[in-house]
């Protein structure tokens, strides 16, 4: 959610400056992936009106983290992957109470999803080494490897999927059979009166807290 002091819209703006970019079309799309906004002009104007408009529809205000958030990337085709769904982990860390836990929900049939992002998944048992290791030797892939460790060192992540258990096991994620054990589980822990955040389309929302 941060454009004015973020490293890489600044890299892309003075890009755009280098090469000459002089007219943009932006668009805003809803979970159909239809066209639901447009705009156009300026590279850096259009692209922050669209934005703006992104930002009332998918940035949620919430008034306090929780202790349990339950997400999900939205299903079919998004979900396919573990590389793809960890969109979804990543906007839920913005909604979940430091020592919470992250129920993150997803088919990824397919498994890993990229073979660099496996590779640093199964590699690393220690999340302060792997962000190590991203510090002095940056993958791509192994960013999204990384976003799960700096997720891990706060919170706990239970994954419901269809991937292989045993190879989940080998990550920083604690595979559950299904949702209803996992929430069952959270509950055990921390109480029936915990609070509880549901993202049925994780990938694509935004939580604020207030």
């Amino acid at each position: 959610g941060n454009l004015d002091d973020n490293p890489v819209r600044r890299d892309i703006e003075e890009a755009g400056k280098m090469t000459g970019i002089d007219f943009i079309v932006n668009v805003v799309l809803n979970t159909r992936k239809q066209i639901i906004y447009c705009a156009a002009g300026d590279s850096i104007q259009a692209h922050r009106d669209a934005c703006a408009y992104l930002n009332d529809i998918y940035r949620s205000p919430i008034s306090a983290k929780a202790d349990i958030v339950i997400v999900s990337q939205g299903g079919a085709p998004k979900d396919l992957n573990l590389y793809q769904t960890q969109k979804a982990l990543d906007n839920a860390g913005h909604a979940v109470k430091d020592g919470g836990t992250v129920i993150l929900v997803g088919s990824c049939f397919e498994g890993f999803g990229n073979q660099v992002f496996e590779e640093w998944m199964l590699k690393y048992t220690n999340p302060d080494d792997m962000i190590q290791a991203l510090h002095a030797h940056f993958q791509l892939g192994a960013h999204k490897a990384t976003a799960i460790a700096m997720l891990k060192k706060r919170a706990d992540i239970l994954f419901v999927s269809d991937m292989d258990s045993a190879i989940v096991e080998k990550t920083f994620l604690k595979p559950v059979h299904d949702l209803q054990s996992a929430v069952d589980a959270c509950l055990r822990k921390y109480g029936n009166d915990a609070d509880v955040i549901v993202m049925p389309y994780g990938g694509s929302t935004l939580p604020v807290c207030q």
